[in-house]
Formats: C-alpha cells, sequence, structure tokens
C-alpha cells in the first residue's frame, strides 16, 4: 500500500468546538465515529501536534489534518435481487430503482443493496474498478427515493461519469430531473432555490440549510406541473439539479414551505395536515410509507462513445395511486 492511497482532510476552526465534532461537521462524508477511531490512531492532528482526544477543545484558528487510511471492507457477494434494466452496455448500466431498495452497503444494511444485485447481475462483466470487480457507483437515490441510476462496469465508464456529475450539468451534459407530490400550492408556477445546505447540527441524519463556511452550494430549479385537490391541498412538480447534494430536493422543498408528502424526516411538522386530505389521499400517503419522490429524468454523455443518452422513467404505481386518490 502506498502513501497516495491515504486522504489527507484539512481544515481551519472558526469557532470554539470539540476536534470529533468539529471533524464531523466538516466533513460530513465521513462519519464521527469513524473520526473517533482516527483520532484514537493518532491520524489526527491540531497545529502539526496529534491529538489523542476525542474531546480535545478547539480554538478560532486553529489547522486540523486528518489522515484517512484507505477503507478496508468486505467485498460485497452477489445476491440475486430483481432489477428492472433501463439500458446496459459493456460500460454501463441503467437501472430503474424501486423505492426501499439501498444503493451501497453500509452500517445496518451489509446485504440486500442494489450494489449486491449488480454484482450478481453483471459480476461477469465488470472489469476491475480500483482494481476489485465490483460496479462502480457515481451517484445515489435515497433508499426510500425511487428511479433511474447509473452505474459503471469498468473504471474509464467510472471516471468519465464521475467528471460529469462533479460539473452538475453546468456544462450541458447531465441532466437530472425528479419529481415530486409537496404539500400546497407554491406561490409561483416555477422558481429556483438558490441556498446552501450543510449536515445538521442537531441530527448528523439530516441536512438543513446553512450559511456556515461549511457549507455546500445547492441550487434547485421547480415547476408545478399540477395542483391536487379540491380545494388544492398539494401539488405535483417537477424539481432539475444544478447541484447534487444530500437530500437536496427535499431540503429545498421543506426550506420553501412545501415538503413532500410522506417525508417523515422533513416533513414531520405537516403531519397533522393528514387530517385535511380525503379518507382517499390520506390512506394513499400512509400506503405509500415514503417520500414522494421520483428520478423521471437522467440524460448524460456516454463516457466512451461520446453519444447523448437520455431516459425517462414514468411514476412507479405507489405515487400514481397518490395522485389518483386527489380526485376522488
Amino acid at each position: 500500500m502506498t502513501s497516495q492511497s491515504f486522504q489527507t482532510l484539512n481544515a481551519t476552526v472558526e469557532a470554539p468546538d470539540r476536534l470529533d465534532r468539529f471533524l464531523a461537521l466538516a466533513f460530513p462524508e465521513v462519519s464521527r465515529a469513524r473520526f473517533q477511531r482516527l483520532i484514537a490512531e493518532g491520524q489526527v492532528s491540531v497545529e502539526g501536534v496529534p491529538a489523542t482526544e476525542t474531546r480535545h477543545k478547539l480554538k478560532p484558528g486553529q489547522r486540523v489534518e486528518a489522515v484517512i487510511p484507505p477503507a478496508v471492507a468486505p467485498e460485497p457477494r452477489a445476491e440475486t435481487i430483481p432489477l428492472t434494466v433501463v439500458y446496459e452496455d459493456k460500460d454501463l448500466i441503467i437501472i430503474d430503482k424501486p423505492a426501499g431498495l439501498v444503493v451501497h452497503p453500509g452500517a445496518g444494511n451489509e446485504t440486500g443493496t442494489l450494489v449486491n444485485a449488480l454484482i450478481a447481475h453483471c459480476g461477469d462483466s465488470l472489469s476491475g474498478i480500483g482494481g476489485v470487480r465490483r460496479p462502480g457507483i457515481v451517484h445515489r437515490l435515497d433508499k426510500d427515493t425511487s428511479g433511474l441510476l447509473v452505474v459503471a462496469k469498468n473504471d474509464a465508464a467510472h471516471h468519465g461519469l464521475s467528471e460529469q456529475f462533479a460539473a452538475h450539468g453546468r456544462d450541458g451534459r447531465l441532466e437530472r430531473a425528479y419529481k415530486a407530490i409537496v404539500w400546497g400550492i407554491p406561490e409561483r408556477n416555477r422558481g429556483t432555490v438558490s441556498a446552501n445546505i450543510a449536515r445538521s447540527n442537531s441530527n448528523r441524519q439530516k441536512m438543513a440549510i446553512s450559511k456556515s463556511a461549511l457549507s455546500r452550494e445547492a441550487v434547485t430549479h421547480y415547476e408545478v406541473l399540477e395542483n391536487l385537490g379540491k380545494p388544492p391541498l398539494a401539488s405535483l412538480v417537477r424539481c432539475v439539479l444544478e447541484t447534487g447534494r444530500t437530500h437536496q430536493i427535499r431540503v429545498h422543498m421543506t426550506h420553501i414551505g412545501h415538503p413532500l408528502l410522506g417525508d417523515r424526516v422533513y416533513g414531520a411538522s405537516f403531519k397533522a395536515s393528514l387530517s385535511t386530505l380525503s379518507e382517499a389521499a390520506r390512506d394513499a400517503v400512509n400506503t405509500l410509507n415514503r417520500q414522494a419522490l421520483h428520478a423521471c429524468v437522467l440524460g448524460f454523455e456516454h463516457p466512451r462513445t461520446g453519444k447523448a443518452l437520455r431516459f425517462e422513467s414514468p411514476l412507479p404505481p405507489d405515487m400514481m395511486q397518490l395522485l389518483a386518490a386527489f380526485t376522488r
């Protein structure tokens, strides 16, 4: 293993904080528990001096560095799980992911994921991404979000797709659109939500609108497609991402006062609003049992041929049933 396998993270302290909490907020892609282990292993330093206490008190202006060795985890095993394959060639595969399917193995979801299913489906055609025969995940959908997702089969495709997703469509190559059913009727039929997002200070499982230096730019364009109910109590909206942050649509629509129906994380304050719906719509929301969000359009440039590819996915049955319930 070479030193190039290690990742070094650097950050400057803005306000007094304890070491592990500061790192977790500064780098939300790494769990707090992992940072705590790294601190105990001497992989974290403050002003160049190793810090071994997770509760180490930081002062504004101090420089913190964390060295993260490559994760060593068991390789996911193949599992025969039904998949809806929209397109497949020797470089990539596009899946219409159902709600409830986790994309990548992780704590609490070591099996039964999309990765496990893909290894079973196309393991023989995988050509060693990162030196291991596994599918290359370049973007993800939340467990309870359905819709289109592209996965690379080899290093070249993984690199090409990752580059496009890193540009977030601003160079015209990538297109991502979602349909969502939200509470209420947005004041404008079309609009843009531009508000930075960071990990919530109070709950690491949530994201939040933030103006801190640790937040990341997030831009969502939305269009109201249909008002739902008589009188209208909800809307079908189309959201186009200009950036790709964790829970971006869910956070942004909640920020403008229109959380997604069925979203137990960001729409909890609207739980009482269920009583305003018809019995049919209320039953449909409860049956949905997830946020009403579907990745309906995915377009990109093929990483090998350069050909423009674009795919569309219709709303899944549970969201169609919810729409229909508003007309009863």
